[in-house]
């Protein structure tokens, strides 16, 4: 499995920006889909976003479409999660996941690789 590290959560007002970081080691840059989740207390996992290997294909989930943008730098072996105009419903748990087979999913049961998660709060 590769090690990924989640980064860049906080504190922010509604209405304000963060970019969460996502590092991967121990694999070839580009040879796997990555994804971003979220999971709010008392809630299930979901899909927020996800980019294909080469980055050159996303998808997002409604709630986040035009707000948030996913990206990646394989040179770097990270991928970024740009979130804009957040929200106070925003606030959750932030995860990346890995997958190495397969094209972009949102089912969080097609990535069996994931982070330990950053905490993001949006206050009203």
């Amino acid at each position: 499995q590769v090690p990924l590290v989640e980064s860049g959560g906080g504190l922010v007002q509604a209405g304000g920006s963060l970019r969460l970081s996502c590092a991967a080691s121990g694999r070839t840059p580009g040879t796997y889909t990555m994804a971003w989740f979220r999971q709010a207390p008392g809630k299930e996992r979901e899909f927020v976003a996800a980019i294909s290997r080469s980055g050159g294909i996303t998808n997002y989930a409604d709630s986040v479409k035009g707000r948030f943008t996913i990206s990646r730098d394989n040179a770097k072996e990270t991928v970024y999660l740009q979130m804009d105009k957040l929200e106070p419903e925003d606030t959750a748990d932030y995860y990346c996941a890995a997958r190495f087979f397969g094209r972009l999913s949102s089912s969080r049961y097609d990535y069996p690789t994931w982070g330990q998660g950053t905490q993001v709060t949006v206050s009203s």
